[in-house]
């Protein structure tokens, strides 16, 4: 079919088209669906590097992430070319230092409660959230806190830095966000729906560089020709849709009824359940979140959420520091077969735990281990990882719903590996539905670009709505095995509680003391008491 529309010479309508920007945390995607049907019709994706210039900190380049819109843009153009098809109608959407800085903002709350801004934000005070990452930089970097005096500053979320540079950055871009970005800030008031002046203070931050925060489908502006854009091909086509990665794949999974959830596996884990027009505040370690609004004069619909902060990068862990595997394919075939951790319990906790404990000094460890233990048994290991603490964050959302899920919608680049889907409704004891079409995250960015004012090309209407294939994975082990393995994870968390501390044990004199490391004090005492039993043995004074 492809080589008699290139022979063609008429260009293929299959309108109107809608694209969306993936923007994630290790590559940029680029994907074009056609608005009738929700046909993926091409795509393009680039790899982010991520630099790690200390233990703990993780940075990556926004020009780069700019460059790769970009090329990803670019690219897929070209590939519609290549098929003939009509562009000219695309509409389009778009780290643990500041550990001692949370700390520092606890210690200053009453009862040092890490709740304490909640009943506002929805969230915990938290190294996840972008205020306390904001202060840091004010508090840290010279040219940041400079910037914000002299009144220089613009503060945002990617996706309001994409906008902003898409729309002509410097030469009359917009600075926005939209509600479901904005709510992930900590400065935002998810009851007002605007950024929240007690918040800002609290921080430190002036209101004045923060983004304008707008619904999550209307159109904010005109793309523009830049110089790194080779054929400008979209220039003047509207931006007119913007959601968080997980808000984007709720809507994409169509999850608009309240007590509809899904559970997203990329780079970390979001598993996400629409509570309807009222936020309800999690008694189980979940965030409250807004989900969704799209339209400007739409209600915004609420959700709960829980985070992982390590699924898919324990993947690229083992691959790259490791080398253990060669690739996520590799992964896959290692575990299924051996078929069991062998009692290798595996808990990736690089950057603390997040939901339900929301614990910044946790550590990474892997326990169990006998000898017989192999790269193999680590592999099964770390695919359990991923559902355990799913099946955590899920436990939680039954406990503040009341109302048990009977099955969990999934989606993400994880999703592909079947035996992780498997296990997965092993620990759950519930069935596992996968769309047939993974990109819902992408999906969703387009279906909120295409219904807005103004462009109304997609409808969300339930009744015209596409009918989506799905694999659905039916539990395969009793309850009683899987809840063993389950308990046997806890205790495995447990053990990795408390690891780490900013603050250093002190002597008499103010000055960390030798004996701040456990292990050099054992070892001190331990040499101490030897050479005293040798000196008592060989009858010397």
């Amino acid at each position: 079919m492809n080589s008699s529309m290139a022979a063609s010479s008429h260009r293929i309508t299959l309108g109107p088209l809608v694209a969306a920007i993936d923007q994630g945390t290790s590559s940029t995607r680029f994907l074009v669906f056609n608005s009738k049907t929700a046909e993926l019709l091409s795509h393009h994706q680039v790899e982010i590097k991520q630099s790690f210039p200390k233990e703990g900190w993780v940075e990556e380049d926004p020009k780069e992430i700019l460059q790769s819109v970009y090329e990803c843009m670019e690219r897929t153009c070209e590939k519609l070319m290549q098929l003939n098809i009509d562009i000219s109608n695309i509409k389009v959407w778009l780290d643990l230092r500041t550990q001692s800085t949370v700390e520092r903002l606890i210690n200053k709350t009453p009862g040092r409660n890490k709740n304490h801004l909640r009943h506002k934000t929805g969230l915990p005070i938290s190294t996840y959230f972008s205020a306390v990452k904001l202060r840091w930089l004010m508090d840290n970097v010279d040219e940041v806190q400079k910037a914000v005096v002299s009144h220089h500053a613009m503060f945002g979320t990617v996706d309001s830095w994409l906008i902003w540079c898409l729309t002509g950055g410097k030469s009359g871009g917009v600075h926005c966000t939209d509600v479901t970005n904005a709510s992930r800030t900590m400065l935002f008031n998810i009851h007002t729906m605007d950024w929240d002046p007690e918040l800002c203070k609290y921080f430190g931050i002036p209101m004045e560089i923060l983004p304008r925060v707008r619904s999550s489908s209307e159109i904010y502006g005109l793309m523009k020709i830049s110089s790194c854009w080779k054929s400008g091909a979209l220039s003047g086509i509207p931006i007119s849709g913007c959601l968080g990665d997980q808000s984007a794949a709720l809507v994409g999974q169509m999850c608009f009824q309240d007590g509809q959830a899904k559970n997203t596996y990329g780079t970390g884990c979001f598993l996400l359940r629409n509570t309807g027009s009222k936020p309800v505040m999690s008694d189980h370690g979940l965030l409250t979140t807004v989900a969704y609004k799209l339209g400007r004069d739409k209600p915004a619909c609420y959700a709960l959420e829980g985070s992982v902060a390590i699924a898919g990068a324990v993947v690229r862990w083992l691959q790259d520091n490791l080398g253990i595997i060669g690739s996520s394919e590799e992964l896959e075939k290692f575990a299924a077969s051996v078929g069991t951790s062998y009692g290798c319990y595996f808990v990736p906790a690089f950057s603390g735990l997040y939901a339900p404990y929301w614990e910044p000094s946790a550590r990474g460890i892997i326990c169990g281990l006998t000898q017989f233990t192999n790269k193999r048994h680590l592999a099964f290991a770390a695919l359990e990882a991923v559902c355990f603490q799913t099946r955590e964050i899920l436990d939680a959302m039954n406990q503040d719903s009341g109302i048990p899920l009977t099955q969990l919608q999934v989606d993400g680049g994880m999703t592909s590996n079947k035996l992780l889907m498997q296990l997965q409704a092993d620990i759950l004891c519930i069935p596992v539905v996968k769309p047939s079409m993974p990109e819902t995250t992408a999906l969703g960015a387009a279906m909120a670009a295409g219904a807005a004012e103004g462009v109304s090309v997609w409808s969300l209407n339930p009744e015209d709505l596409s009918d989506v294939t799905s694999e659905k994975f039916d539990p395969q082990i009793n309850p009683e095995e899987s809840e063993f393995r389950y308990v046997r994870w806890k205790k495995a968390v447990e053990k990795a509680m408390n690891w780490e501390t900013t603050q250093p044990v002190v002597n008499g004199n103010g000055e960390p003391s030798i004996f701040s490391s456990i292990p050099l004090g054992f070892y001190i005492i331990g040499s101490m008491l030897m050479l005293i039993g040798a000196k008592y043995i060989t009858g010397h004074d």
